[in-house]
């Protein structure tokens, strides 16, 4: 007869090892882990076989460079190799800097400092987009100052605007217009409109204020170019196989590009510059 002992398996266990008592279904290279998606990191995407160093986290995407130079986005989230092992890619933390907090607009933040009653100055923008850009990124240093900013919904009315706000030594006006390039319509109605030494009058050379924030915070190489019988915000949103069917469309569309923005970094200088120009120009002492 066998003994019971010799029925013993590996350190005296009488049945063995339970084939069940593992992860027998374990893939071969690991289960998936989580894996902040930091600048500089190399990964695959698992079902194209796209292989690049992260170059931008924006929008819930990944945006990937090639050694060739091209690049591709990609949603967050499982399906990806690094190091030959699946990981989940998910939005780096952002890292504390060192030195004096700023804004959004790069500016050095004022603590405890309360908003300024509104200025008679102001700053006028062609649309609500325009505005909510300006918001996001220059609001707090605007309120600092207590200059506050105005659209105008186009610009056909600016020499009527500009009268009516009757521009004076301690009440400066100044405009940010769109597409304000030489010939343009935009172009003509601003040199009608800044016959006075208390009007500003600058743009920027994109047709329309989207066309100022950078394309890769979206994960494109350039914004779409749009043919000139299509109406702007139409054209890009088809291109980009956004729906387009009606204003509300549009609506999300622009949110979701202005959720793509963090900060001054994330927009053209041509804006840049023409901003902080409007916003020196409003404030300075009357001379």
């Amino acid at each position: 007869m066998v003994k019971p002992s010799s029925r013993r398996g590996p350190g005296g266990d009488r049945y063995g090892s339970d084939v069940l008592a593992t992860d027998w279904r374990t893939p071969p290279r690991g289960r998936s882990v989580e894996q902040p998606a930091d600048a500089g990191l190399v990964v695959e995407d698992v079902s194209s076989g796209f292989c690049g160093e992260i170059m931008a986290v924006e929008n819930g995407l990944v945006v990937l460079e090639d050694r060739h130079g091209s690049r591709r986005a990609f949603r967050l989230g499982a399906g990806f190799w690094l190091d030959g092992k699946p990981v989940t890619l998910t939005r780096p933390a952002r890292k504390p800097t060192d030195g004096p907090a700023r804004t959004a607009s790069g500016s050095i933040a004022v603590a405890d400092r309360k908003a300024r009653v509104a200025l008679p100055s102001r700053i006028f923008v062609e649309g609500r987009h325009d505005a909510e850009l300006i918001e996001k990124i220059w609001g707090e240093d605007l309120r600092v100052e207590g200059v506050a900013v105005e659209f105008l919904g186009g610009v056909d009315e600016l020499p009527d605007i500009v009268r009516d706000f009757a521009p004076s030594p301690k009440r400066r006006l100044g405009v940010l217009v769109d597409h304000l390039v030489t010939g343009s319509k935009e172009s003509r109605l601003a040199g009608k409109a800044a016959a006075s030494p208390h009007v500003l009058i600058v743009g920027h050379p994109y047709i329309d204020i989207w066309q100022a924030v950078k394309p890769t915070r979206l994960g494109l190489d350039a914004w779409p170019q749009v043919p000139r019988d299509v109406e702007f915000k139409v054209g890009i949103c088809q291109a980009l196989g956004w729906p387009h069917a009606d204003q509300a469309d549009i609506a999300r569309a622009w949110k979701r590009i202005l959720g793509a923005v963090d900060g001054y970094a994330d927009l053209e200088p041509a804006l840049l510059g023409r901003v902080e120009e409007l916003i020196d120009f409003v404030t300075a002492a009357p001379s």
